[in-house]
């Protein structure tokens, strides 16, 4: 494609020869008008080419940024968490956890963001394992929630919270524990 831009009678052309000196020039600027300083200039282009389009290789593939999903698709989502499980950690960080085997009672305070472990009591330590004449029975979970409460007091932590297992009730030996915590002065949230 070939376009020449020729000057029309609008258009005054100067060949290079032409161009002022710099005498003409000094004689010119007394002119007011800035237009008649800039001379003009005939313009052709004899070829316009486009520059290559960028081959895409055999391997590479475009991905779109975006895509739409279907409403049933959407709604599945398995990997997304709801608003509690988002901000649960920050609202309630300290969590109880209590475990009961056959033989031992153990609990600990664990702060849910880093996973660090605050106060840990068992009724396996060697301090309470020779004391105890059971290490399961009421009187052990009273001593392993006043333990609890005076080590988490220690580490400056005076709320957390207890979230029982699917089917759990918070009765029998877990809700004295419990209790025992409340009444050392913590909080459950």
């Amino acid at each position: 494609m070939a376009s020449v831009i020729s000057s029309s009678s609008a258009l005054p052309t100067r060949s290079l020869d032409s161009f002022p000196t710099h005498s003409e020039r000094a004689n010119k600027l007394t002119s007011l008008s800035w237009v008649s300083s800039f001379p003009s200039i005939n313009i052709s282009i004899n070829s316009f080419t486009l520059p290559p389009a960028p081959s895409l290789n055999k391997g590479s593939f475009v991905q779109a940024a975006w895509t739409r999903r279907s409403r049933g698709e959407a709604a599945k989502q398995p990997n997304r968490k709801s608003w509690k499980q988002r901000t649960d950690m920050y609202m309630r960080p300290f969590l109880l956890n209590v475990f009961f085997s056959k033989k031992f009672i153990h609990a600990k305070v664990m702060h849910r963001g880093t996973s660090k472990v605050i106060s840990v009591a068992t009724t396996n330590a060697k301090d309470l394992r020779n004391i105890l004449p059971s290490l399961t029975d009421h009187n052990a979970c009273r001593i392993i929630g006043k333990l609890i409460a005076e080590r988490s007091k220690d580490a400056d932590v005076y709320a957390m919270s207890y979230e029982p297992r699917k089917g759990e009730r918070i009765e029998g030996k877990l809700g004295i524990v419990l209790d025992t915590i409340k009444e050392n002065g913590i909080i459950f949230v």
